[in-house]
């Protein structure tokens, strides 16, 4: 095996060698759907003590409820059990502490070429980002009233978790 993933794969193998999911039905057994950032600093199940198996996660920049976000969630309620809704963002994220230019110019820099025409999905008020996005989801036709919704804010120094909708 080449590629530089043989850690990975080394990992894996004891990862499989205690498997204990295996028949599971993909149901999210707590009923929990979590909608946070990609940051490798949030643990979304230890955060709320959960294990796998328990919670549908979905990731993505800034932790966003975009229409990828609202599928996922539409399909975890009518699907797969989940029956509670967080979405979180968290502190000191660079989608929220830096502009759409400063980004493209890093990512140029980084890339060594233009970056001018990528868009980032840049967050300028992270509270009334997340305002907006719990009201997204409490507001979309095919997710029932009955899914109960809550905005918190994870804070990436203390692990604690700050309820704003």
């Amino acid at each position: 095996m080449s590629g530089g993933f043989e850690d990975l794969v080394a990992a894996n193998q004891k990862f499989a060698d205690s498997f204990s999911l295996k028949g599971f039905d993909g149901v999210a057994k707590a009923g929990v759907a979590v909608v946070t950032c990609m940051d490798s600093r949030i643990d979304p199940l230890g955060m709320i003590g959960l294990k796998p198996g328990d919670a549908k996660i979905f990731r993505n920049p800034g932790g966003r409820v975009d229409n990828s976000a609202l599928e996922a969630l539409v399909l975890a309620t009518h699907l797969l059990g989940v029956e509670r809704v967080l979405v979180v963002p968290h502190t000191r994220c660079a989608m929220a502490s830096k502009s759409q230019q400063e980004l493209r110019q890093v990512i140029g820099e980084s890339a060594g070429q233009d970056a001018s025409w990528q868009s980032f999905h840049v967050i300028e008020d992270q509270l009334d980002a997340l305002a907006q996005d719990v009201a997204k989801v409490r507001s979309h036709p095919l997710i029932s009233d009955r899914i109960k919704v809550a905005g918190f804010l994870y804070d990436v120094d203390t692990g604690l978790l700050n309820q704003h909708q």
